[in-house]
């Protein structure tokens, strides 16, 4: 038997506690080595965000004790992938380094729009990305990094409304 990831168990934990019977974790849902399966996912990743009833984020580097400004100093909020988890959900739950939850999305709305640029009015559903400037759009993404080079674009494809065949690697 494949030992299960603790992760992956608190999530599951925390979904059975919210009245979920299902919960999708993007780190071990697409298979990797398949180049259809990752092209697929890469391309329906927003899609799974944004069809999601709740998206918990977990940052494991924010400590228990820490207030809503220890938010800014978890990786979460540079890397690239991570704007998508931001963007497409309506509802975002974080949670500290104890799987507790500090606050959601909306509550924050005001000091995320501060640290990312992104108006409050988009974080809250009353504005439609899609109506932003795609430089304002870009200017979300500028201050992330991503691991793989192909990934800087690949994380902003649902961001943009863009489907495309993918191999990646190039």
């Amino acid at each position: 038997r494949e030992r299960i990831s603790p992760k992956i168990l608190k999530l599951c934990e925390l979904a059975r506690k919210h009245g979920y019977s299902w919960a999708w974790a993007d780190m071990t849902c697409i298979n990797k080595e398949s180049s259809t399966e990752l092209s697929e996912g890469i391309n329906s990743m927003f899609r799974y965000y944004a069809l999601s009833e709740v998206c918990f984020v977990y940052l494991a580097d924010v400590p228990q004790s820490a207030t809503w400004k220890g938010l800014w100093w978890s990786k979460w909020y540079t890397r690239g992938w991570t704007l998508q988890e931001l963007l497409a959900p309506r509802l975002v739950v974080f949670l500290d380094e104890e799987w507790t939850v500090i606050g959601t999305k909306t509550d924050f709305a005001q000091t995320i729009s501060t640290h990312t640029g992104i108006p409050e009015r988009v974080l809250r559903f009353e504005q439609d990305m899609y109506k932003i400037s795609v430089a304002a759009r870009m200017s979300w993404a500028s201050t992330r990094t991503t691991t793989r080079l192909e990934d800087e674009a690949y994380c902003l494809m649902g961001i943009f409304g863009i489907n495309m065949p993918t191999l990646y690697g190039e």
